[in-house]
């Protein structure tokens, strides 16, 4: 009875030490505390710490690097609860210079299955309008295209589902863009990856 004693209370000792190992080896990360979309500057306000146990092949930004995100804004859309990871932020404006940001309203059949996130490359296409015909032009002639890229995709407005998405342009082409939004002519086409 004295050794089943003593062997429990080594056992009790052994994995005391190893649950304080594991406390030890937790490590203090940044989170995000509150909703913070695509483009926007990030304040202490929206971010946290927790301590948490680090696999090595995650990618989180460590709570002692806090202040050096601080003012960064947000390459993607964070949500509370989740860690920060270092490619989540970029000190850089999505819109570059030279580049016009045009605002384009997709009704639920224009929007893609595949969701539009930031840096996708798209093609702006010029349509005729509804009832007019393409005067002028041979019908196998191929419309005028411009080259984009999303900024943000909008959620669906309730009632509607219109999806509004930023599309970053040159800013030659930038006020050609707006003319075919405001005039109902243009269409939102994603590109290939390799932006073909």
């Amino acid at each position: 009875m004295i050794a089943l004693s003593l062997a429990l209370i080594a056992a009790g000792g052994a994995g005391v030490a190893v649950l304080l190992l594991q406390v030890s080896q937790r490590t203090q990360v940044v989170t995000v505390v509150r909703d913070v979309q695509v483009g926007q500057v990030l304040s202490k306000n929206d971010l946290g710490k927790a301590s948490i146990a680090l696999d090595p092949a995650v990618k989180a930004v460590r709570a002692d690097d806090l202040d050096s995100v601080v003012g960064k804004r947000a390459a993607v859309e964070l949500k509370p609860g989740s860690l920060l990871a270092p490619s989540q932020v970029t000190k850089d404006s999505l819109v570059k210079a030279g580049e016009q940001l045009v605002p384009i309203g997709l009704k639920p059949e224009q929007v893609p299955a595949t969701a539009l996130v930031p840096g996708q490359k798209v093609e702006l296409v010029h349509v005729p309008a509804q009832g007019q015909a393409d005067t002028g032009k041979t019908s196998d002639a191929s419309p005028q295209t411009l080259d984009g890229r999303v900024v943000k995709a909008s959620g669906a407005a309730p009632g509607t589902g219109i999806v509004v998405v930023d599309v970053a342009t040159s800013a030659e082409d930038g006020p050609t863009a707006a003319a075919w939004v405001s005039a109902g002519t243009l269409r939102l086409v994603l590109a290939a990856p390799d932006g073909h």
